[in-house]
């Protein structure tokens, strides 16, 4: 049994007694777009009914790649009005900067000497993010996930909104805040503490469009770092860009698919499927049903 094995067995989520809160964040470095929308700020909005939900800019974040940063203060603010103009209700929920509260970075650092260099190793975001050069890539960006554990941690939360690219992420949450209650117990108990300290924090994954891919490359996630502005809808294009953009998506010369089998080999028609079925409240299978066979444009 691995280390991440024995850790994840110690101890059920069900041990942690505090109260049920919710976390999440985006980062300000360009603009968001369809994906972030969808894959996270429709759950923030959904979440804060049930939750006590705090929502973060992570400008700390954003160090660990190329960025501008005389911009980083006014796209911090651009990040939180999107949240605001998607319904994040600032009477319900906390939204703030997480560069503003040091333990942020405080609580970093003790899971740094919690987390384990196999289980970093393993993450793909930074084998995808680093390529071939990843000798050169910062510290900062191969412990990206120590500090998202702090982020999470630092308020206990319960749950996090997050797209289908953030569960490794997620995983690894969990297997230092169990290894950190497991070393630290004893301590723990002498505090006063349940013996669970942190909870093993659950990732809210749902809807068809939990993964927006660009719309130029159905194999690729949509960024907002990709150079051609036509592989994304970014939330601040008007109806006519959106309209264009959804038009000149790569799709490819077969019909539209009639089952979700036939799907599956299909990224960009999947990927357009899953963005209309989110957007129309419908599932897969009933847009499937609607236009299955018929030629791309009238989809």
């Amino acid at each position: 049994m691995t280390d991440t094995q024995t850790a994840q067995a110690a101890a059920p989520q069900s041990a942690y007694k505090g109260p049920q809160r919710v976390f999440s964040g985006m980062q300000p470095t360009n603009g968001l777009h369809l994906g972030n929308y969808l894959g996270a700020l429709v759950k923030f909005v959904a979440m804060q009914d049930r939750f006590e939900a705090l929502y973060c800019v992570v400008d700390l974040h954003a160090m660990t790649a190329d960025h501008d940063v005389s911009t980083v203060t006014a796209n911090t603010r651009d990040v939180a009005a999107a949240y605001i103009a998607a319904g994040v209700d600032p009477k319900r929920s906390t939204i703030f900067v997480q560069s503003s509260v040091p333990a942020h970075t405080e609580l970093a650092w003790i899971l740094n000497c919690t987390a384990r260099m196999g289980w970093l190793n393993r993450m793909t975001q930074f084998k995808e993010k680093a390529g071939k050069d990843k000798e050169n890539a910062s510290v900062g960006l191969y412990a990206y996930p120590s500090l998202m554990a702090a982020d999470i941690l630092v308020y206990r939360a319960t749950h996090v909104p997050v797209g289908e690219d953030q569960k490794q992420h997620l995983e690894l949450a969990r297997d230092i805040a169990q290894k950190f209650n497991n070393d630290f117990a004893p301590q723990i108990a002498k505090l006063g503490f349940s013996e669970t300290f942190f909870p093993l924090t659950e990732p809210l994954i749902s809807g068809p469009a939990t993964r927006v891919m660009s719309l130029r490359d159905g194999t690729k996630k949509m960024s907002k770092s990709d150079a051609s502005d036509y592989s994304r809808i970014n939330l601040t294009d008007s109806p006519d860009d959106i309209a264009q953009k959804v038009r000149k998506a790569r799709t490819d010369p077969e019909p539209f698919p009639e089952s979700e089998t036939a799907l599956q080999k299909r990224p960009e028609a999947e990927n357009l499927v899953g963005i209309y079925a989110a957007l129309a409240d419908k599932t897969p299978t009933d847009v499937l049903k609607e236009f299955g066979g018929a030629q791309f444009s009238r989809f």
